[in-house]
């Protein structure tokens, strides 16, 4: 898969569940049971959202409802058809699309390198 696609990115805390699973395992899951190219998970160290809250992984009592971003990339037409999966989930953060390059690399090389 090379060429145009589109970055969707879910901002999440980690301690949003689904069904008393973390939240993110249920939108990979999902993205992956729709046959989406990939998903990723990451966990901020620090971040804050619409509360203005700031939490941290410094200050132990603050060391829980840490940002957590899901980031799934695939061709537009496959973003846009799984989105309505996040409104299912009754997600309580934010999603950004972003029109991406894609450049799918095979052993190190660049598709189509010929080296």
């Amino acid at each position: 898969m090379s060429g145009r696609g589109l970055r969707l990115t879910v901002f999440l805390d980690d301690t949003d569940t689904w069904h008393h699973r973390p939240m993110y395992t249920e939108i990979v899951r999902r993205a992956h049971a729709a046959g989406l190219a990939g998903a990723s998970v990451f966990r901020g160290l620090e971040g804050f959202g619409a509360t203005q809250v700031v939490h941290t992984t410094r200050l132990l009592s603050m060391a829980d409802d840490l940002p957590v971003t899901v980031v799934i990339i695939d061709t537009e037409e496959a973003v846009r058809a799984f989105l309505p999966q996040l409104d299912d989930l009754l997600i309580e953060g934010v999603a950004v699309l972003d029109q991406v390059e894609i450049v799918h690399h095979h052993g190190g090389r660049p598709e189509g390198s010929g080296e």
